[in-house]
């Protein structure tokens, strides 16, 4: 056990420059929210739902983070700063990073009847601040959710979601997810989908004056051409 929470303290720390030991971490409210979820999920597994829910709310009034004791959470959860909601019927999977102000919420069945109506993380996942992922989608491996963005729809392994509604990037998700991307946005417009779209037109737009320029130098070229056979033409007339 010992082993296991020093294992998890570490890789909070690889993911988190600012504690400056493991016991700086120990009093993260995300440690703590996710720690007292291990006794409420066990109560509620047990059936005993009432304690499990006594625990989530002593959980929440300490730390403000409101997990379910119904969620199912991986190994080496971080929850940054906190202020964030988590469903019953949630899945986390391992080493997954969530930032401030996040929600995984749930939506109403269609037919009532109740089932799987909150995300489900995969492996590696980041969600930045204050996205909103809703409903029984999944976020799959090495996912990165940006800051702010909603997500109604699956994510694919390793895609960059920005916007609302949440939309991929056009980078290259094989080369970009190597590597560990604090709150799961890139700082850089170049991955706004928004100005990708912008800059294609823009290059659509310039290769359609170029080829109107081309067309118009050639008819004037001919009419060149042609003025000295209708000058010509009345002269001989």
């Amino acid at each position: 056990m010992f082993n296991g929470l020093v294992a998890y303290l570490d890789s909070i720390k690889a993911r988190d420059p600012a504690p400056r030991s493991r016991w700086e971490i120990l009093l993260y409210p995300g440690i703590v929210a996710v720690g007292m979820h291990r006794i409420a999920h066990w109560l509620f597994e047990a059936r005993l739902f009432f304690l499990a829910r006594f625990v989530n709310h002593l959980s929440r009034w300490f730390t403000a983070i409101d997990i379910h004791p119904g969620a199912r959470i991986g190994r080496h959860l971080f929850i940054d700063h906190g202020f964030t909601v988590i469903g019953e019927t949630a899945e986390i999977g391992d080493n997954v990073t969530i930032y401030q102000c996040v929600t995984l919420g749930g939506t109403d069945p269609a037919n009532g009847i109740g089932g799987k109506r909150h995300p489900t993380l995969a492996d590696d996942v980041i969600v930045g601040s204050g996205a909103q992922i809703l409903g029984p989608v999944t976020v799959n491996a090495r996912a990165r959710v940006g800051a702010n963005a909603v997500v109604t729809k699956d994510v694919p392994e390793g895609a960059v979601m920005v916007g609302i509604p949440a939309r991929s990037t056009l980078l290259d998700a094989s080369e970009y997810a190597r590597e560990f991307v604090p709150y799961g946005t890139p700082c850089s417009e170049n991955f706004d989908p928004a100005t990708q779209r912008v800059e294609l037109l823009q290059c659509q737009l310039d290769l359609l004056q170029k080829q109107l320029r081309e067309l118009l130098d050639e008819r004037d070229a001919a009419a060149e051409d042609d003025a000295p056979r209708r000058k010509g033409s009345r002269n001989s007339a």
